[in-house]
């Protein structure tokens, strides 16, 4: 499954945070809910536009958001 096939970005929809495409679910949402111990069929239940593959989509979609980030530490004295 590849997360571009379910993620999109539009400036005119929630401010261009990403989103499940053709909604206004945003990828935030999914992982908050999820982070709060929501259950897959909680999420499917709550929004109904939404389908297993798109809970999949948005943790692999953080996952490579995560994985090309670049982490800069400062030392104490920088700060």
């Amino acid at each position: 499954m590849r997360w571009q096939d379910h993620i999109e970005w539009n400036p005119k929809v929630m401010v261009g945070k990403p989103v499940i495409r053709g909604t206004r679910i945003t990828v935030e949402l999914i992982l908050e809910r999820l982070g709060d111990g929501w259950s897959e069929e909680e999420l499917l239940a709550s929004f109904p536009h939404l389908q297993r593959e798109h809970i999949r989509a948005a943790q692999a979609y953080a996952a490579a958001a995560l994985s090309s980030d670049d982490i800069v530490f400062l030392s104490d004295d920088a700060a």
